[in-house]
């Protein structure tokens, strides 16, 4: 088996566990994962509570088993959004040009020039911690990406012989974006989408860690790394657990990006191979 089809098994077999499990947790908890019961708080894992309970005795394998829903949710959700924007911006930017290709442009170089981790704390900041600010500000730091490749995309295939020929014969621009131009840089967007929803989870656990993301009492993974960071020596696993999921989900998400990558960019394996 070559190393990449190892890759993309591996890849897809945890990705599928995990949001399975996310899924499929409603049937699979042993207890609720909101009810605190204080007189079995920090306790091991064991027959009773796989792994174990938080500091305020919630079942942490009920938790873990909800926990992947807001990150994988919330990454889609953002990466969904920031395609769109990205994608309809690049489309106009690239096929008509002009001032607006200019403006877009310097508004793109501006976004990506500033670290998007600071820009995604004010705004989670300025708009208070919310699903809502945690959204906006994972559109407001991706989009940029999204609208730059698009856009080179499109500058380069408007010059294509094929599209001048279908100008020629009268085809309209919205028939020769839709039809034409989008199909042809739907792997580019497949991979890059794919790779924003894992950097995306990424920063939602970022946030989250410090405050600005999920709220409690909802489960999430990071911010159960969070609440159990004064534990860490007591009680190792309520860090180790949920840390384990999120470096999983995020590794599983990238490699799947690689091997798409490696299948679907046709110029990526020219120059690798040569």
């Amino acid at each position: 088996m070559k190393k990449s089809n190892l890759q993309f098994y591996c890849a897809a077999s945890v990705l599928l566990l995990i949001i399975g499990a996310s899924i499929l947790a409603p049937l699979l908890v042993t207890h609720n994962p909101f009810e605190p019961d204080m007189a079995n708080r920090l306790q091991p894992p064991s027959w009773q509570h796989f792994f174990g309970t938080d500091a305020l005795g919630r079942d942490m394998f009920s938790r873990i088993l909800y926990g992947g829903r807001a990150s994988i949710l919330l990454s889609l959700a953002s990466a969904i959004l920031s395609l769109g924007v990205g994608l309809v911006i690049g489309l106009f930017c690239g096929f008509y040009g002009g001032k607006l290709d200019m403006l877009c442009t310097v508004a793109s170089n501006i976004f990506q020039g500033i670290p998007g981790s600071c820009f995604m704390i004010a705004i989670a900041g300025i708009f208070g911690p919310s699903i809502k600010s945690l959204v906006l500000a994972l559109v407001i730091t991706s989009w940029a990406g999204f609208s730059r490749i698009v856009r080179a995309e499109v500058m380069q295939l408007k010059e294509e012989p094929f599209i001048e020929g279908l100008h020629c014969l009268g085809c309209s621009d919205s028939r020769l974006l839709l039809h034409h131009i989008i199909p042809n840089i739907v792997n580019k967007l497949l991979i890059l989408f794919t790779i924003r929803v894992g950097r995306g989870i990424l920063s939602i656990a970022g946030l989250s860690f410090l405050g600005l993301g999920v709220q409690p009492p909802t489960p999430d993974w990071s911010v159960m790394v969070s609440d159990a960071v004064l534990y860490y020596r007591s009680s190792p696993h309520l860090i180790l657990i949920p840390g384990a999921c999120i470096f999983f989900l995020i590794y599983a998400i990238n490699n799947l990006g690689e091997f798409m990558r490696d299948k679907l960019d046709v110029r990526f394996n020219e120059v690798r191979k040569w």
